[in-house]
């Protein structure tokens, strides 16, 4: 896993020290209320339900709770994973806690429109190419077995989780802080089995590829800190002992700070990473024509 994981951390501390000398994209805190920042949640709770739906019941937002949706089209290339049982019935699970997550929004704020997502496997295909740096053959696809759509589901929860970590400060009333609070829970805790699960099989390769689950972890939290452009605020499950807890752990099944505290992104840094792109004006990746909601739309005019 060294071989993998070294040339990861050298290219993060590059891509650091580039930063400094050419300048780079803004990384502090931008300017809204609190219902558009809610409402940029939904831009990654679409994709989760969406994903999590398609992979345990082989259907979408559309059939389970269609008014949620708000006339958005339909996602892209989305469909049923082949799952072992167990692993299916979390996913079922998240799936529904997604909806639920939806609808929590939409009682208290209000909803949007459900903007074009694609889950196809060529999306997919194109993101896991990109982490490991090289184009995996055959390509990468998300629903053709159980490590395969784990691995996948690693790419998605986790964005969320620290978009709610980094909207709670910034919102200036009781009530949205009481709503994105009760929603990180949630997606902390779907993210810590995803990554529980994926710790399992940490030295198991992917066939039929030479590269283990943990190896595919590594590449993928290296890409989104390149994509969001801010710093290391992403790890893979195993990291060196000066980045585990408390430097005594090189197992790493949570991510977390120095302080075992988690990560934050602001909204320019999820759409640099959901877009595949590294830029919050070029869509892309999972949402080809970009996302929703008045912050995501800004960044589009």
């Amino acid at each position: 896993m060294a071989s993998l994981f070294l040339p990861s951390f050298i290219f993060l501390i590059t891509m650091k020290l580039g930063q400094v000398m050419a300048g780079a994209p803004n990384c502090g805190p931008i300017v809204a209320n609190d219902i558009d920042r809610i409402q940029f949640a939904f831009n990654l709770e679409f994709l989760e339900a969406e994903f999590f739906l398609y992979g345990a019941l082989g259907r979408g937002l559309d059939s389970i709770a269609p008014t949620f949706a708000a006339g958005g089209p339909p996602p892209i290339g989305a469909k049923k994973a082949n799952l072992d049982r167990r692993v299916r019935r979390i996913i079922e699970e998240f799936a529904y806690q997604e909806v639920g997550h939806l609808r929590a929004i939409i009682t208290i704020i209000g909803g949007i429109p459900r903007s074009q997502l694609d889950l196809s496997p060529q999306s997919f295909a194109k993101l896991f190419d990109a982490a490991v740096g090289f184009k995996l053959n055959p390509p990468f696809d998300p629903y053709c077995d159980t490590v395969n759509y784990l691995l996948a589901s690693y790419a998605i929860p986790y964005v969320g989780l620290v978009g709610y970590v980094g909207t709670i400060p910034s919102l200036a009333n009781e009530t949205s802080r009481s709503l994105v609070a009760s929603l990180l829970g949630v997606e902390s805790g779907q993210d810590a089995v995803i990554r529980t699960l994926l710790y399992e099989r940490a030295t198991q390769k992917v066939l039929p590829y030479n590269l283990t689950v943990a190896e595919f972890t590594i590449g993928i939290s290296a890409l989104r800190n390149k994509l969001a452009s801010c710093g290391n605020k992403d790890e893979g499950l195993e990291v060196p002992l000066f980045l585990g807890a408390e430097n005594r752990t090189d197992s790493n099944i949570l991510s977390a700070d120095s302080n075992s505290r988690s990560y934050a992104r602001t909204p320019p840094e999820i759409l640099r990473i959901i877009y595949g792109t590294g830029s919050e004006y070029k869509p892309g990746g999972f949402y080809p024509n970009g996302g929703g909601g008045n912050i995501a739309k800004s960044f589009l005019a």
